[in-house]
């Protein structure tokens, strides 16, 4: 059930300006409804998430305007100009809207209709002294559980991060590849899911001040040791691993939309 907020908005914090994208067509009917265009978002599905729906590739496709921030904090979303917009019916992208309701990236008012979630100080910190525990917590458990197909992934993911990536935003998909590959590792599936939401509300506050955050490198770069951890066995170094970079990252975040 989606639910209803008062009229009265919380006070957001001011995003910071962000870097321009790189100029690109606009989309054809066939590449919004086309699942392997998918991939190519900024926040991209995790592995294995169900993609086969209009519905899905609705939520996807809107998730990725709003966490990178094309639909910013209290932008009014009509109904017809994201059918227009995406090219799908009435029934996908409602079905969208209220996933992403249930998720806190859309609010729904009584009078004001339905708009982009604002982003409230107090909830860095809530989002991050959960996703502590819970990056904590899947470290270990794929320390214990990751199977082949997990260490043959995590050992082309170091030599990717090795290699580096083009720009804040390829930086922003490595990091995202990492905290997939050990997520995927835990196999379970609720903690999975969990994950999944906690990394894309703080995929919006990265982006909300991108502009100013001057750690993105070595924030990336810190999965060396995550990735190297549990691909040797050490489930406290790769819970330490794991906490750090939440850690790190919330510190740097809050400095940047607070001051």
């Amino acid at each position: 059930m989606v639910r209803t907020e008062p009229d009265a908005g919380p006070a957001t914090t001011p995003a910071a300006r962000l870097p321009p994208a790189p100029t690109a067509q606009p989309p054809t009917a066939s590449s919004w409804t086309d699942q392997t265009a998918l991939a190519d978002l900024t926040v991209p599905p995790p592995p294995g998430a169900p993609i086969e729906s209009r519905s899905a590739v609705a939520y996807f496709h809107l998730r990725d305007l709003i966490v990178t921030l094309e639909l910013a904090p209290g932008t009014a979303l009509d109904e017809r100009d994201l059918m227009a917009r995406l090219h799908l019916g009435r029934t996908p992208v409602r079905e969208a809207l209220r996933r992403l309701a249930d998720e806190g990236l859309v609010a729904i008012y009584a009078r004001r209709g339905t708009v982009v979630a604002p982003v409230e100080v107090r909830d860095l910190a809530r989002v991050s002294e959960v996703r502590v525990e819970l990056e904590g917590l899947a470290a270990r458990l794929a320390v214990e559980r990751a199977d082949p197909a997990d260490r043959e992934n995590a050992s082309r993911l170091l030599a990717d991060l090795g290699s580096g990536a083009e720009g804040q935003r390829g930086l922003i998909r490595l990091d995202q590849r990492v905290h997939h590959c050990v997520h995927h590792a835990t196999h379970n599936r609720y903690l999975q899911a969990s994950l999944s939401e906690y990394l894309t509300l703080s995929l919006r506050l990265w982006f909300l001040g991108l502009a100013q955050v001057h750690r993105l490198d070595e924030a990336v770069d810190e999965h060396r040791g995550l990735l190297t951890a549990v691909l040797e066995g050490d489930r406290d170094a790769a819970e330490g691993a794991a906490r750090a970079h939440v850690t790190g990252f919330w510190d740097e975040i809050r400095q940047v939309l607070t001051t």
